[in-house]
């Protein structure tokens, strides 16, 4: 069944167009429907609610308690077997005063998990904004590929068609049409090939986006927060691109979790509260009912548990210095993707510029041979490789082009500046601190926040 709903979607991909697609309604499209993203978002979600049960270390613990039980008691002594019964209930409020302050680092690094997963969200968003940009800028390219080996296709036609006129009046000669009709069969099989690639092209896209293609046009390379120079666009990068921040939080959130563990070695006061109503008859409790309650405090020193607390100690600030480390990783490898996506951008407009000259060049040189063809001085060999040269100038424009696209994207992506907001996309912005907020202090509830 899914079968067939992925190839009624692409096939709709093939009907007659709507309204046109632009790179920024797929990027749109992708935010608002991408399952992946939409799953990260509920794991966000998910990590908010520590922060809630974290703060349970600030609140009361209370606990009810109820008992009965039914007693025959039978005897030689007796002439009938008696029944006693006893009943009890209880209720019982445990406040912790201080814990060593376990409780507050657990709040705090709870809150910069939060923080840390809310950056790294970001960065899945670039990364689905990005695979989107990319998606259609590929079915752009192959629209592109299938047009020009439709076109190869015509005019090899033609060209088979004139060697067999030439044939006819003893002006050609059969290897000419042999040669012709190989290069025909192979164009058939190059077009076969592209429009099976349009068509994966195209389900990539439906797997991203979420919808069929409509009327895709040409993209143009990105406009909007594209850096000046290369430093300006590290700089960027080393301080925008979401995977750094989301490091530096994880440091934060570390460094947290070693004052967590070294409170486990401090003193912890708790206080205690209970009342208690117990009910009988005169065989268990003298005929009397009677209601008791009482407050206790309680100071616990640790002195001594088995080593475990330093090793845990150690274990948290281990863990600290490693994500302390990761941070340098994370900026090196931000440094490398913003210059390498830089670099690509380069090249594609350096090769962009050299794709126009050569195809200027094969179709002066195509029109050329096909002249000289007609005064004796060329073969229809000629001709067919003239073609194949022209055929290979526009294809390496349109991958030259698509690659320009993907590399100024890939750029801003590095950059963090590929974002609903930095680059005007018309779909509503996810913001994660509003379910934040209204989970963080909440004391009951069993179904998770409405209004997502």
């Amino acid at each position: 069944m899914k079968m067939l709903h992925t190839a009624a979607i692409l096939g709709l991909a093939f009907a007659s167009p709507a309204s046109a697609e632009t790179i920024a309604d797929a990027m749109a499209k992708a935010y608002a429907n991408n399952p992946d993203l939409n799953a990260a978002r509920a794991g966000l979600r998910a990590v908010d609610e520590s922060v809630t049960i974290a703060k349970s270390g600030y609140r009361p613990q209370v606990s009810a308690v109820a008992s009965g039980t039914q007693t025959r008691f039978d005897s030689e002594l007796q002439r009938r077997p008696r029944d006693f019964h006893q009943g009890a209930a209880g209720l019982t409020i445990t406040q912790q005063i201080f814990d060593g302050f376990q409780t507050l680092n657990d709040v705090r690094a709870s809150e910069s998990t939060v923080l840390s997963n809310r950056e790294s969200l970001k960065a899945n968003e670039i990364s689905i904004l990005l695979s989107a940009a990319e998606a259609y800028a590929n079915i752009v390219r192959d629209q592109q590929v299938v047009g020009i080996r439709r076109q190869n296709l015509a005019f090899l036609k033609e060209q088979l068609k004139a060697a067999n006129a030439r044939l006819t009046v003893g002006e050609g000669t059969r290897t000419d049409v042999s040669q012709a009709e190989a290069e025909l069969a192979s164009a058939k099989a190059l077009l076969a090939t592209a429009v099976s690639q349009l068509k994966q092209s195209q389900a990539v896209y439906v797997q991203i986006v979420g919808g069929a293609p409509r009327d895709i046009k040409a993209a143009s390379p990105a406009k909007i927060g594209m850096p000046r120079t290369l430093d300006q666009a590290v700089a960027a990068g080393l301080r925008d691109n979401p995977q750094i921040i989301a490091a530096e939080y994880a440091v934060d959130a570390a460094g947290y979790r070693v004052k967590q563990a070294e409170g486990t070695m401090l003193p912890g006061v708790t206080i205690q509260g209970s009342v208690s109503r117990n009910t009988g008859d005169s065989f268990n409790n003298g005929g009397i009912d009677n209601t008791s309650g009482s407050i206790t405090a309680r100071l616990q020193v640790p002195i001594y548990q088995g080593g475990a607390e330093y090793g845990q100690v150690r274990q948290a600030k281990e863990r600290a210095g490693q994500q302390r480390i990761v941070v340098d990783s994370v900026r090196l490898d931000v440094e490398k993707t913003v210059v390498s996506a830089h670099a690509q951008l380069d090249a594609a407009r350096a090769s962009i510029t050299a794709n126009k000259e050569q195809i200027r060049a094969a179709n002066q040189a195509l029109a050329g041979v096909i002249e000289e063809r007609k005064v004796g001085q060329r073969t229809t060999l000629d001709v067919l490789d003239a073609q194949q040269s022209v055929l290979v100038a526009r294809e390496s424009l349109a991958a030259s082009q698509r690659n320009a696209v993907v590399a100024s994207y890939s750029l801003l992506a590095s950059m963090g500046a590929l974002t609903v907001r930095g680059q005007n996309l018309n779909v509503a912005e996810y913001r994660p601190e509003e379910h934040y907020e209204a989970v963080k202090n909440k004391w009951f509830g069993l179904s998770p926040v409405e209004g997502r």
